[in-house]
């Protein structure tokens, strides 16, 4: 497969000013995100960005970004479009979508998200973690995967949800926001455009479920820590502090 690693960054944020470019360690929190990603030697990393600011900094520190549209509604409307710029003849046919405010992700991680699309079935792949938190398993904030286990290591999703589900006897997935795609997936996907269930749960996944495509989590050991808060991103510092340290 031809890979590559998009990481969607824009520059303004309702919670944290500027979050993609806070301090973390001495480097922007999107440099650490884009050096995880090449760490796990998946394909290219590029980071798609509508700041200049952003593309800057990140090629500065030897990264690929590239200029998207101010207008998107979603991270993969600008994946897809950094997407076209990048590979206009389409030689390109498996895309990486992590999400910039993941300073705290494993590079191994990032690798695991392209198991899943070894089944010709899947469309979409993305990643799981069982959920150990009692607090986390009703919290609104940690989405819940809702799927059917294939083996040891893999749901075949059949929903996403910030409700406590499924109910009952049984262990509960906490759903880690990064995608694979293949190539005409991804393509569909922002064809579709917003469903139903995406608007009521705010949860872009559902448009695809909704539409028939199939999603499949791997599921791996660690959650890594979204940058949501000003108290996120303390804690992020603190994490990768002891990592370097």
């Amino acid at each position: 497969m031809s890979t590559v690693i998009l990481i969607p960054a824009r520059l303004a944020s309702t919670r944290i000013p500027r979050k993609p470019l806070a301090d973390i360690e001495g480097r922007p929190m999107i440099v650490h995100v884009a050096e995880r990603a090449r760490e796990s030697g998946a394909g290219r990393v590029v980071v798609a960005t509508d700041s200049s600011e952003i593309a800057d900094v990140v090629e500065a520190r030897g990264f690929d970004a590239v200029m998207t549209s101010a207008e998107h509604e979603s991270g993969s409307d600008r994946v897809l479009e950094a997407l076209r710029r990048i590979d206009p003849d389409g030689v390109i046919d498996t895309i990486i979508n992590l999400q910039g405010d993941l300073p705290t992700i494993e590079a191994a991680a990032v690798h695991a998200v392209l198991r899943p699309l070894e089944s010709h079935e899947v469309d979409i792949a993305t990643l799981g973690v069982e959920i150990v938190d009692e607090e986390e398993k009703t919290n609104p904030n940690v989405v819940k995967i809702v799927g059917s286990p294939i083996g040891e290591s893999r749901l075949k999703a059949l929903y996403f949800t910030r409700a406590t589900a499924p109910w009952g006897e049984g262990p509960l997935y906490h759903h880690v926001g990064i995608y694979a795609y293949r190539r005409s997936s991804l393509e569909r996907f922002v064809a579709l455009g917003p469903s139903v269930l995406e608007r009521r749960e705010r949860l872009e996944q559902l448009r695809a479920l909704e539409a028939g495509m199939r999603i499949d989590a791997q599921v791996i050991d660690t959650v890594p820590l979204g940058v949501d808060t000003q108290q996120d991103l303390e804690r992020a510092r603190e994490l990768i502090a002891k990592r370097v340290g």
